[in-house]
Formats: structure tokens, C-alpha cells, sequence
């Protein structure tokens, strides 16, 4: 077989850590492993327009990485498994064009308002003409999350969506209203419509918030949900340059969005992508319509439905065989020269590294392995929030297997 360990681009990095390399035999193939610090490990270095809560999202830096050194300005940069947009963002601040693809249509409301950054002024007034003064009955007890008040205003906002989207008059000023109070139902601090709840990224039970609540000693109190709304929206605005802002609107008018399976994406034209850069669900470790439920709901969304959508593999295998097909795909819309940035991670214990079984893929799919970066850095306060200590469980390092379309 080929030494794919041949191909390697010998990309540079920024870190400050000491580079190690190695050459390993994967079934029969030479890979060129690549040990070092590729991207910043530190907090809140990209973008604040970023800072969207979503559970097993990868820092900015990651796709930023790939997409300076691998695309020029106008290439299409595309993620298959784009959560809570990352690439797709990124990529748009950048000057590229975007193509974003997630079973989860939270993953379109949560992306596409990004592209379409209304002004501070243009939320503010869309906010007074919301009637939050509603009074609304829940469809479900949401009690232990929030107070009275609050959850009427939250119910008045929902219902405001719910017309918009009927009348078809759901503008990019209320999707972005909409996607903002999406990231601001429950979370950890008064910036939050909830009481404390754990974390911004997951919406907990019920019963697990009712359990918490009592732990503490808490009761919800009244949040100012139009405040908040408009503090985060100045939040994710800021620092971005006019130049960005440019770029985002270009980006919107020609980016595709689409909610299906990554398998199968016939609206998106044979070789027409210059770059995927993604990180597909670890087997069965995250569930995302649980994680989602409350968002789901917020938005009008069967979490249930979504659920039974996702693949969600239970073995090694099973995996393998779903990943198969999707870098097929991924193959076909591929331009000659263009490169795939999968990147997957350790799982159970580190007894398991998803590279091993992603590079015998994407060489029968028809990519050649340019090489495998592993991402070493120091853990950083949302792993110590989970109790992982650096190095010794979960998903320690980004490992990103970089392929090309010859």
C-alpha cells in the first residue's frame, strides 16, 4: 500500500510546547503522528460571537487551524456534524462561503442568525414590540426552573415565535431574539432565565432540578429576560470588526443549511467543497436530545423525534460502518486537492482511539492520510468543573485525522 506518511504538510503551529512526531503502522499504512500545542488552550480567545453553549463542541481554534493554512477567501468550507456551528462561523469570519449540515435542526437555529448580525438598536425595538406581559399556561411544569413572572415572559416570547413562524414573517431580527433566548434558558448564573442549574449546555430533568434545587436551598427567582437578552446580544457583538461583519453578510446569502443525515446530502454538488473540517457523536457517550429537550421544546421541536434521528452507535462497529458512509459523502463533494479534518478523540478510559478506525476509512473511501494531529494541552476550567484531571479520563486530546482528496 501506498506510505500515506509521505503525504505529510508538515503544517506549523503556534504553541509552546516541544513537537514530538512519530511514524505508526495503522493496518498496514505508515501515519505520521504529530504531538503538540496546534491551538491555544486558554479560555475565550476566539471570537465572542462564538459563545454559544452546546455540549461537545470543539474551540474555535480547531477549524481556524485548518481553514487559514488549507482555503483561500470564497473556498466553501463544510461541517456534516455542525452542532452548534463552529466551522460554519468560523469559517464566515473568514471570508469563506459555508455549507452546514446537522440531523439536529436546533444546529440551523442556533447557526444561521449568526450570519445575520442585527444592531443593538434593531433587537431593542423588535424586544418592545414583544407583549411579555402574556399570561400563558405551560404545557409541562417548569416550576423548578423558573419564576412565575419569568416563565410567562419566556411563554409570551415562545408564542411570539410560534405566530412569526406561521405567518412566514420570521425575520433574521427574531431568529436571532429566538437563538439567543435559546442559549439563555438555563444555566448557572444571573444571566440565565433560570435558577442555577447545571451546566449552560445541558438542560437537566425535571426531577434532577427539583433534587439540585433542594441540595442548594434555592428557589427561582424573577430574571429580566429582555435585559438578558439584549446583555448577551451585546456580548456575542463584541469586537467584531466592520471587516467580519462584511464577511457574514456575504456568507449568508449564498450558505446552505441543511437538517438531514450526513450520509446522504444530495442538494450539496459534487465536488464543490474545498475543506470539511468536523467531529462526529463518539458512539453512544452524549445524548443529544436529552441534552436538548428544553431548547427543543422552547423552539417547537419533538426532542423525542430528533432522538430517533441521530445515529447514536452503541459498538465500535456499528460506528464504523455509519462513518463509512458519511465519509463516502464526504468524498464525493470534495474538490481534487481539498482536505477532510475529522477529528474524533479517546474514549472508555482512552482504551479506545477513534484515529485507529478513521484512517483504514477514509482510505477506502478514496482520501489519502496527509497525517494525524494530536492536540496536546493543559485541561482549563470546564474539565476541572467535571472532575477530569489532565491526562487520566475522557477525551483528553483533540486527535484530527487530515485527509485529501488526490
Amino acid at each position: 500500500m501506498t506510505d500515506q506518511g509521505a503525504l505529510d504538510l508538515d503544517l506549523e503551529s503556534p504553541g509552546d510546547k516541544t513537537r514530538i512526531s512519530e511514524i505508526r503502522d495503522v493496518r498496514g499504512v505508515k501515519v505520521k503522528y504529530i504531538y503538540d500545542e496546534f491551538w491555544t488552550a486558554r479560555q475565550r480567545q476566539a471570537k465572542a460571537l462564538h459563545e454559544v453553549s452546546y455540549r461537545a463542541c470543539f474551540k474555535p481554534q480547531l477549524p481556524e487551524y485548518f481553514i487559514s493554512r488549507l482555503t483561500n477567501p470564497g473556498d466553501t468550507v463544510y461541517d456534516p456534524f455542525a452542532g452548534r456551528g463552529t466551522t460554519a462561523i468560523q469559517a464566515a469570519l473568514m471570508g469563506r462561503s459555508v455549507v452546514q449540515n446537522d440531523i439536529n435542526p436546533l444546529s440551523k437555529i442556533l447557526t444561521e442568525p449568526r450570519l445575520h448580525v442585527p444592531s443593538l438598536s434593531e433587537i431593542a425595538a423588535r424586544l418592545e414590540e414583544i407583549d411579555f406581559g402574556q399570561k400563558l399556561n405551560s404545557d409541562m411544569d417548569l416550576t423548578m426552573f423558573f419564576e412565575e413572572q419569568t416563565l410567562n415572559e419566556i411563554l409570551s416570547l415562545r408564542n411570539y415565535m410560534t405566530y412569526r413562524r406561521e405567518e412566514d414573517s420570521f425575520d433574521p431580527i427574531d431568529k436571532w431574539i429566538a437563538m439567543v433566548a435559546t442559549n439563555r434558558l438555563t444555566g448557572h448564573s444571573p444571566g440565565f432565565f433560570s435558577v442555577y442549574s447545571f451546566p449552560p449546555n445541558i438542560a437537566v430533568s425535571q426531577q434532577s432540578q427539583i433534587r439540585i434545587n433542594e441540595k442548594r436551598k434555592q428557589k427561582p427567582t424573577y430574571r429580566d429576560t429582555k435585559a438578558i437578552i439584549l446583555k448577551k446580544s451585546k456580548s456575542l457583538q463584541a469586537l467584531l470588526s466592520v471587516h467580519e461583519k462584511e464577511n457574514l453578510r456575504n456568507a449568508a446569502k449564498k450558505a446552505l443549511f441543511l437538517s438531514q443525515l450526513a450520509s446522504d446530502t444530495k442538494q450539496i454538488q459534487d465536488s464543490s467543497i474545498k475543506l470539511t473540517v468536523t467531529s462526529p457523536p463518539f458512539l453512544d457517550i452524549v445524548q443529544y436530545s436529552e441534552d436538548n429537550w428544553m431548547r427543543c421544546w422552547f423552539n417547537g421541536i419533538d426532542s423525542s423525534e430528533v432522538g430517533k434521528k441521530i445515529t447514536m452507535s452503541k459498538t465500535t462497529l456499528e460506528w464504523s460502518r455509519n462513518m463509512q458512509e458519511v465519509i463516502q459523502e464526504v468524498h464525493r463533494i470534495t474538490q481534487r486537492g481539498g482536505h477532510l479534518a475529522f477529528e474524533v478523540g479517546e474514549i472508555r478510559n482512552q482504551s479506545v482511539k477513534l484515529d485507529d478506525l478513521v484512517i483504514p476509512l477514509g482510505i477506502s473511501a478514496g482520501f489519502e492520510i496527509i497525517q494525524v494531529l494530536i492536540n496536546v494541552q493543559d485541561f482549563t476550567k470546564t474539565s476541572n468543573l467535571w472532575g477530569v484531571s489532565n491526562n487520566s479520563k475522557g477525551t483528553n486530546t483533540n486527535r484530527i485525522v487530515l485527509m485529501r482528496k488526490p
